[in-house]
């Protein structure tokens, strides 16, 4: 007797009974051009409001300035050479003090995540630090640096040091520990630890402080520049200010805005580079 004989029927499975095709698990990204217009949308629509509001006479000019005239007030500073040399300007102190405060509060984040020594020194004097807003040590730093360069840069410097070094501290202490161990039992030194596990590791926390240091900056450079010195943006803020002209005070607000949002996008570019595995967690 043949073994076959006992097998049980296999069902004749005819052209209506193909298996079901399974759900597709995987992230399902939007096309580009759909993408692009839905981060338009809202910026978008508030400058159509904005247009609507100051041509139909609901918004007074006088408190905010229509579309044109801002427009009009930034052909004035590109025709004079004003905008890039106020630019170059301001672009320069903000690289000089964001890179001094992104690299201490980098080094110190490590340094305070990796060891309870490093912790108990370092810790303790960042936390008060945090706490004091920077903008109240300018009149302290005006008697220690006077009102030139030097002072603009440490304010600069030292807005952005305590978020780098908060978030830079909490993605350190983050770190799988089992992580560690697995790379100190593979022979990695410690200068090697850090550099090809621990910040790699900690790397999601570091962009965010990066993120958010560069637009804290920001205020710290319109607080710098708004002291002892003729030219950068926060510059033309004071003399918007003193004159009155509501066009060039939103100008300037302008330019604030595209810079964020240059910055961001910097970051964001960065982000999928260096970690390109992120782009599957968000929900679409």
């Amino acid at each position: 007797m043949s073994v076959l004989s006992n097998a049980p029927a296999v069902p004749d499975t005819g052209p209506g009974d193909d298996l079901e095709r399974p759900a597709f698990l995987g992230a399902r990204r939007r096309p580009p051009a759909l993408s692009l217009a839905l981060r338009l949308s809202v910026p978008l629509a508030a400058l159509a409001l904005w247009w609507w509001g100051a041509g139909t006479g609901f918004v007074d000019p006088a408190v905010l300035s229509t579309p044109p005239d801002v427009l009009q007030a930034l052909r004035e500073l590109v025709a004079t050479g004003q905008l890039s040399e106020f630019l170059a300007a301001s672009f320069t102190r903000a690289a000089l003090g964001v890179a001094a405060g992104v690299t201490a509060g980098l080094v110190l984040g490590v340094a305070a995540g990796l060891s309870a020594l490093g912790e108990e020194l370092v810790d303790p004097s960042m936390q008060i630090l945090r706490a004091v807003p920077f903008l109240a040590l300018v009149p302290l730093f005006i008697s220690w640096f006077g009102v030139d360069e030097t002072f603009k840069v440490v304010l600069i410097a030292v807005s952005a040091v305590a978020p780098m070094y908060a978030y830079t501290y909490l993605g350190v202490r983050g770190v799988d520990r089992k992580l560690v161990e697995a790379a100190r039992g593979l022979g990695l030194g410690r200068a090697r630890l850090v550099a090809e596990v621990i910040v790699p590791t900690a790397l999601p926390s570091i962009l965010m402080a990066l993120r958010i240091c560069l637009s804290v900056s920001l205020t710290g450079l319109i607080a710098a520049e708004q002291i002892g010195t003729t030219a950068g943006i926060g510059y033309l803020v004071t003399l918007a200010q003193q004159y009155y002209r509501t066009d060039y005070m939103v100008l300037c607000i302008l330019i604030y805005a595209v810079i964020g949002i240059v910055i961001d996008l910097a970051i964001r570019l960065a982000e999928r580079r260096l970690m390109p595995w992120r782009a599957h967690a968000a929900a679409r």
